[in-house]
């Protein structure tokens, strides 16, 4: 693991399993893909962005597990399920959806599917 995304993970070290299960599965199945840490968030980009892992509050902290972090995605739908905590459209045809995920269990096939969803929309972008 990269050393910035451990600076990262420096105020919530508790998090840092999530994100490696997480980053994990998205280096097995999304071919090409960039991990590039910053200092608010670490970006998730092919061609374009399309998602971001951060400590967004998302979720009202009396409802946030402990430990959590955030995934962003990019899509050009608003998903309608429960799992998503935030959606918003910053333009027309491209919704933002905020998940807080609070255990590895979590990180499952539902979550990829937008995960890739949101990696083909992305690059499929002029």
């Amino acid at each position: 693991m990269e050393q910035n995304t451990l600076f990262f993970f420096n105020q919530h070290p508790e998090a840092l399993p999530l994100y490696r299960a997480f980053e994990k599965r998205l280096l097995a199945e999304l071919e090409g893909m960039v991990v590039q840490p910053q200092k608010s968030q670490i970006t998730l980009k092919n061609r374009r962005v399309f998602g971001a892992v951060s400590f967004l509050p998302a979720r009202k902290a009396k409802d946030r597990p402990n430990p959590y972090i955030t995934i962003t995605l990019g899509l050009n739908r608003r998903e309608g399920s429960t799992r998503v905590d935030q959606a918003s459209e910053p333009y027309p045809g491209r919704w933002t959806h905020h998940l807080v995920i609070g255990s590895v269990e979590e990180i499952d096939d539902e979550l990829m599917a937008w995960v890739r969803e949101a990696y083909d929309f992305a690059a499929g972008k002029r």
